[in-house]
């Protein structure tokens, strides 16, 4: 394998960064031995399927969030929430870390896959869509996500009549966060799938079903403006969803990125970047954890 065809390790890549911005013991992520698993009881063409997100509602009071914004900590979101699947919900990633180097996240499809989803109901290929989508905070707090964030979600995906679920992350840590709350959907009997970019990291955690794309973070339900490699990512994850039949189960996209070739090499790597841009985005991370807190306790 070429190093441009390696998976980024960002549980590795992540500690050495934070490292090197002056930051003591490393993060431990979350990882389980067990992994449970629930068949679809259904076939899928009868199944309500969720769609779970760790996207953000668009604040329009809360900065920059729009295509190409600088991370924003004022409009992260701490609570699981549920929207309408009707209409175009608007919604943001800039509370948290993708890839801005490679991506600008100007294409929701690429993150947040309703509409694709709603073609493939047209389609005939799902159910239906449960009435709500849910958002699932991104939350270091292993703790919080499994008592709190998770069985929060599975609350509202009961209340929903929910059969399965599609659960998509976009930075390192929202990987883990739906990792923990895919594996609890499942205890509970609900199928999941998660379509993601970090595959170390869900490998890591444990879980039933991830389709892994090989993207830069903020693209995991396609490339952006490209339809065809939106639609392609998700009847991958919905094949997944109906054919696996072992916890652990992990395919990985065919399709390739189309933007620069080392964008791998530059994500978070404290090799490539001078003392002077550390010390700038140690600021910057302190000034981001400053307003996270202050948002939290208001």
């Amino acid at each position: 394998m070429s190093k441009t065809d390696k998976p980024i390790a960002y549980m590795q890549r992540t500690r050495d960064y934070y490292l090197a911005l002056g930051y003591g013991a490393p993060y431990v992520w979350a990882s389980f031995a067990d992994v449970p698993f629930t068949p679809l009881a259904k076939p899928l063409a009868e199944c309500t399927l969720a769609l779970v997100s760790t996207a953000a509602p668009y604040q329009p009071d809360k900065g920059d969030q729009g295509p190409g914004a600088p991370y924003n900590a004022a409009a992260k979101f701490y609570e699981v929430y549920a929207q309408p699947t009707a209409g175009t919900p608007d919604l943001r990633i800039s509370h948290i870390a993708i890839d801005r180097d490679h991506t600008t996240a100007e294409d929701p499809a690429s993150y947040f896959p309703l509409a694709t989803m709603k073609d493939a109901v047209a389609a005939g290929r799902i159910g239906k869509l449960a009435d709500r989508f849910f958002g699932l905070p991104t939350n270091r707090s292993q703790r919080t996500t499994i008592e709190v964030d998770a069985p929060a979600l599975l609350a509202l995906c009961r209340e929903n009549g929910v059969d399965a679920a599609v659960l998509v992350p976009n930075c390192p840590v929202c990987h883990q966060s739906v990792s923990i709350a895919a594996r609890q959907l499942e205890e509970a009997g609900i199928a999941t799938v998660i379509m993601g970019c970090a595959k170390d990291i869900v490998a890591h955690v444990g879980v039933p079903r991830f389709l892994f794309s090989d993207f830069p973070l903020g693209n995991a339900a396609g490339r952006p403006n490209d339809p065809a490699s939106q639609a392609a990512t998700l009847a991958m994850a919905l094949d997944l969803l109906e054919t696996a039949q072992l916890p652990r189960t992990t395919r990985q996209s065919p399709l390739k990125w189309n933007g620069a070739a080392d964008w791998k090499d530059d994500y978070s790597n404290p090799a490539k970047l001078t003392a002077v841009e550390i010390a700038r985005r140690k600021r910057a991370f302190d000034e981001g954890k400053a307003t996270a807190k202050q948002v939290l306790n208001s």
